[in-house]
């Protein structure tokens, strides 16, 4: 399993807008990356300037973490690819009827964060199953 540092994350995703602005070739990774940071205009000036990337992004102090953001949407992107946990490919499919895309990333990535954290709280394993329905309870809100 490859996991990189805080350091290598903000490097891949300025690296890819760098090479995205500049015209270069991107791998098929950076082409995803690109795509996300183009919807999230919101963190181009982080993204931009490499002083940035070596922030400090406090929630407490009201600071969203973009390098964080643009690596869930990555993840989230992953596990649809692969359908895992089982079952999000079609938990994802409700929240589309409902939702744009770009939203219901966001709703999925609201549960990832919940699960998450949980389990780091508690000590346990990833909850696959509450993970699973924490968004299907969301696409099942959304209809009524």
């Amino acid at each position: 399993m490859y996991n990189p540092t805080r350091e290598q994350v903000r490097e891949f995703f300025t690296g890819a807008w760098h090479k995205h602005r500049t015209g270069e070739i991107l791998s098929p990774l950076e082409s995803m990356a690109v795509e996300l940071i183009e919807l999230h205009p919101e963190y181009h000036a982080d993204i931009e300037h490499p002083e940035a990337s070596q922030r400090d992004y406090s929630v407490e102090a009201g600071h969203t973490n973009p390098f964080l953001h643009l690596s869930m949407h990555l993840a989230i992107a992953e596990q649809l690819s692969i359908d895992h946990p089982p079952g999000i490919q079609a938990a994802w499919r409700a929240l589309l009827g409902t939702h744009d895309a770009h939203a219901a990333a966001h709703i999925v990535m609201e549960a990832l964060g919940e699960v998450v954290w949980e389990a780091q709280r508690l000590g346990t394993p990833f909850d696959n199953e509450h993970y699973l329905e924490l968004i299907r309870r969301h696409a099942t809100r959304d209809r009524l």
